[in-house]
């Protein structure tokens, strides 16, 4: 954006906030997408952020789908981004738990010097995933004091780009809507015993299709049944699964 653009800006923010001190770095990111066209009131695709969050999108899958673009690249707001960033988080949150903020750990030095180098926010992501793998899940038997620093050194450094601002449980509470699925989940793995007496898991099959309609994402490991909220849960479907 060329003279007078950002003077302009800036001169009616001092005088509108004489008080306060402004941004001494401007910049602006490339155009918004939305799956892939250009976003504008024209197409009829413009979408605010608040918007997104009435949507039921939490904030910081909003924040991690345009962090995963460099500002100088147009950034594409898709659905399955969300989705893919929100199961990022997921894991992410599981990682660190309910551990609070500890401000004895520093940020990961990769992450640092990306966000230094034109804040490369893409590949400050990239890094933070590959931290992540390093650390087991809070609730982990193998998770022990060594563990717990590597948890400690993830949310510190996530907390650089906006990320893991919450404690596991708040998240989780936050996208259920305060909804408990553990009596669902016994539900469900009560059907799954059974299924493995009958060998008929036609059953169980509906009720994990009924479940992901709902907007619940089912994680069935050998021994145990987890039910993840997503931002696109429907409080009136789950209720009928109960």
């Amino acid at each position: 954006l060329q003279f007078p653009h950002h003077e302009n800006e800036i001169a009616q923010s001092r005088c509108a906030h004489p008080e306060g001190d402004f941004a001494r770095v401007w910049l602006h990111n490339e155009m918004v997408q939305v799956e892939g066209r250009k976003m504008s009131k024209s197409l009829g695709n413009f979408v605010t952020v608040r918007d997104l969050l009435d949507q039921g999108w939490p904030g910081e899958v909003i924040r991690f789908v345009m962090l995963q673009t460099h500002y100088r690249k147009p950034m594409d707001w898709t659905e399955e981004k969300a989705r893919e960033a929100e199961k990022l988080l997921d894991w992410l949150y599981a990682k660190v738990g309910d551990l609070p903020n500890d401000l004895r750990w520093t940020a990961d030095p990769k992450i640092e010097h990306a966000l230094k180098d034109d804040l490369n926010s893409s590949l400050a992501l990239t890094h933070l995933i590959e931290l992540a793998h390093t650390v087991s899940p809070s609730a982990h038997p193998e998770a022990d004091g060594d563990n717990e620093a590597g948890a400690a050194e993830l949310k510190r450094t996530a907390h650089l780009l906006g990320l893991l601002q919450k404690s596991e449980t708040e998240w989780r509470n936050e996208k259920s809507h305060g909804v408990d699925l553990s009596a669902i989940a016994r539900k469900l793995k009560d059907a799954r015993d059974h299924a493995k007496v009958t060998k008929d898991f036609s059953t169980v099959d509906r009720f994990k299709a009924d479940l992901v309609a709902a907007g619940v994402e089912v994680r069935m490991t050998k021994n145990d049944i987890d039910l993840l909220p997503t931002s696109r849960l429907d409080l009136k479907k789950l209720e009928a699964l109960k």
